[in-house]
């Protein structure tokens, strides 16, 4: 899949690969897509509350390798 930009998050546990990804989305533009590679498995619950905003779109989610990815899109510029 397609993406403007990626971040890479592997090592780091929740929260903080949540709260790096809503960081560098909160600087892309509207229409863009950012690959997010995590190595926690907690990500697989809260990456999809974090689509949840509605800012923020998941396009997809993938496994592979232990790793696990998500391809997020910035859909909005105004925090709700």
């Amino acid at each position: 899949m397609r993406s403007d930009q990626q971040l890479d998050v592997s090592g780091f546990i929740c929260p903080l690969p949540v709260l790096k990804t809503k960081a560098a989305l909160s600087r892309m533009a509207v229409g863009e897509v950012l690959k997010v590679i995590v190595t926690h498995p907690d990500s697989r619950k809260e990456f999809p509350v974090l689509c949840r905003l509605p800012e923020f779109e998941l396009l997809s989610s993938a496994e592979e390798d232990g790793h696990f990815l998500y391809w997020i899109k910035k859909v909005s510029g105004h925090k709700v």
